[in-house]
């Protein structure tokens, strides 16, 4: 793959990304601005999540019989205008619309990554390149948590319309075409999950994001109404989370080459269970911070080494496989930021208990990703 088209698609993924972390962080001051409820307000997160998750589907099929350059670019103009309809929203209905087509849209960046990875990567470097696309994404998503703390949370989603419209040009320019790589449209998502390997990676996949998203999502309110944290003090903190994590996902990918996949997401899960496990007890801001450090490292960890399996998988299935993906992590991540927000309105005590125990038991099913 030459180095212009990587950073390309670096580029791309950083655009999509810079709000994704930050809109969680913002539920708070949406809130406030409209009057509502923050849970109200949280529905923010999962309106984008949902159509991401059901979208992702079409890409696979869609860059088999388009020239994936064409369909970036189409995806990549709406996305921005999603964003500035969002960044002008005057209603909650219409910030709803607004990320919902951010999601329908953005899905067709990170398929589109993982396939030509997949397919232009040697074996033994592809977790390297995969850790740093998403190292890349990291990068993008602390930018937008560390504005999100200083500006009006219109601007959060004004600099991502207008910069998509920017990269819309390099992309024309300097994007090559990938008609060579279309071969018809038929994708068969039954077929490859009727592959035990593939149905196991894609359960644990569902499983772990949706028991993130059920904490990630719900924290910036945790924050807020158990701490009484300021805007700036609750961005500060989900910051650290998306800091830790660049380095993460390019430490974990280096891990998933050298040490191994299943053992990288292994170590993953153990961090985010000590940090979630000892989020509940009420420590002072400075733990706060650490915990805050290891949840992202623990979270990337795990991702860097799925993602590189994924791209392990036999090429008959790496078209399913990257569309698979987005659309699982983001359907169950979405489905986890709801079903977190009708725990933790109960408790945030017990949400942190049952989540921080089901992360506990995917250590038993990890065993299975190594058969």
């Amino acid at each position: 793959m030459r180095k212009s088209t990587f950073f390309i698609l670096c580029l791309e993924g950083a655009v999509l990304s810079f709000n994704v972390a930050a809109s969680a962080a913002l539920v708070p001051s949406v809130a406030k601005d409209f009057a509502l409820s923050p849970f109200l307000a949280g529905k923010i997160v999962w309106f984008y999540m949902l159509p991401y998750g059901v979208s992702a589907l079409f890409y696979g099929p869609l860059v088999r019989a388009f020239d994936a350059k064409k369909v970036e670019l189409f995806c990549l103009f709406f996305f921005s205008c999603a964003n500035l309809l969002a960044a002008l929203s005057r209603d909650i209905n219409t910030l709803f619309f607004a990320r919902a087509m951010m999601g329908v849209f953005g899905a067709s960046v990170i398929p589109l990554a993982l396939i030509l990875i997949g397919e232009h990567v040697e074996a033994v470097k592809r977790g390297e390149f995969v850790g740093l696309f998403f190292g890349a994404t990291f990068v993008a998503s602390l930018l937008g948590l560390i504005l999100s703390g200083m500006l009006h949370w219109r601007l959060i989603f004004l600099i991502p319309g207008v910069s998509g419209f920017i990269l819309m040009l390099a992309m024309y320019l300097f994007l090559p075409s990938f008609r060579q790589d279309a071969s018809g449209s038929k994708v068969d998502y039954l077929k490859a999950l009727r592959d035990k390997g593939v149905l196991t990676i894609f359960t644990y996949i569902f499983l772990i994001s949706l028991l993130y998203h059920g904490v990630q999502q719900w924290l910036a309110v945790y924050f807020f109404k158990e701490f009484a944290l300021s805007q700036f003090l609750i961005s500060t903190l989900i910051t650290l989370t998306s800091l830790s994590g660049i380095f993460g996902e390019v430490l974990g990918g280096k891990l998933a080459d050298s040490l191994g996949r299943a053992k990288t997401i292994d170590i993953g899960i153990v961090m985010m269970v000590v940090s979630v496990s000892l989020l509940m007890l009420h420590f002072p801001y400075l733990a706060l911070v650490i915990l805050m450090v290891i949840w992202g490292m623990g979270w990337t960890f795990n991702h860097a080494g799925l993602s590189t399996l994924l791209t392990d998988l036999p090429k008959e299935f790496l078209n399913e496989a990257a569309s698979l993906n987005s659309s699982v992590r983001f359907i169950s991540g979405g489905l986890g930021a709801a079903l977190g927000g009708v725990v933790m309105q109960r408790s945030f005590a017990l949400g942190f208990t049952v989540f921080g125990a089901c992360l506990i038991g995917l250590l038993i099913f990890s065993r299975s990703l190594e058969e």
